[in-house]
């Protein structure tokens, strides 16, 4: 019975995403990213369960991909593609994400800027992918994972409309930022960087000290600064994992 526990997690990780894309479809970004915010809490938790428990297998590592496909591959590139299609129609800003309006795919006259967030999709599909066969990503990362890149896109939403100000929503809304933004974490993605796990195996912490400072760092920028820390932190992990590259 045990060998399901870390499979029912996942499969709660994929329910999270499933739920997430319904909300994103309708114009609900806030409802939708707490929903992410859940199935990163499953995700961090499946594999260190399996392990625990003694119970890791293929299947689990297969699910696990599958659901994370859903929630950091697909809800990140819709949610993109709502924040741009806002950015072309800035009369409805006002409005908040909190709607439960079905979305109107083509209201933006046809443009195909929102489109540019399926990027986003397209390169997580492949991340995921290249993550499965890559012998070299058993203790590390090469390329920013799924989880963080959907964490930074949906902290944008999350930073307006719970510390808005007028210079936050111009930039947010500037289709350049945000197409600038979709380029360069779709890049991430997949580049040749050497960037720590953030799973632990163990509790221990000589092993996982680079972890636990990481993780304090982040709880301590997130109560000072609240949402805006989220950019932050993770330039902080990308760069906190190139000087222990370096080291």
């Amino acid at each position: 019975m045990k060998k399901h526990i870390p499979n029912l997690i996942t499969a709660l990780n994929l329910l999270c995403g499933c739920l997430a894309i319904l909300f994103v479809v309708s114009g609900d970004l806030i409802v939708s990213s707490f929903l992410v915010i859940a199935a990163m809490f499953f995700d961090f938790f499946d594999g260190l369960v399996a392990r625990l428990l003694h119970v890791q297998s293929k299947l689990g590592v297969q699910l696990d991909s599958l659901a994370d496909m859903v929630s950091f591959g697909v809800v990140p590139g819709m949610v993109m593609f709502q924040l741009l299609n806002k950015s072309l129609s800035p009369q409805e800003l006002g409005t908040g994400f909190e709607t439960t309006e079905i979305l109107k795919g083509f209201e933006f006259g046809m443009s195909f800027v929102p489109f540019v967030g399926m990027i986003i999709v397209l390169a997580s599909a492949y991340r995921l992918a290249k993550f499965n066969i890559d012998i070299r990503q058993t203790e590390n990362f090469i390329g920013l994972p799924t989880p963080a890149n959907t964490l930074l896109i949906i902290s944008l939403p999350l930073i307006f409309q719970y510390q808005y100000s007028p210079l936050i929503e111009h930039v947010i809304f500037n289709h350049w930022f945000l197409i600038t933004l979709t380029i360069v974490s779709s890049f991430l993605l997949n580049a040749e960087i050497k960037l720590f796990s953030l799973k632990f195996k163990t509790w221990d912490f000589n092993s996982n000290q680079a972890r636990y400072i990481f993780l304090a760092l982040s709880l301590f920028a997130i109560i000072i600064l609240k949402f805006i820390a989220i950019p932050l932190i993770i330039v902080l992990y990308i760069l906190g994992s190139l000087l222990i590259k370096d080291k």
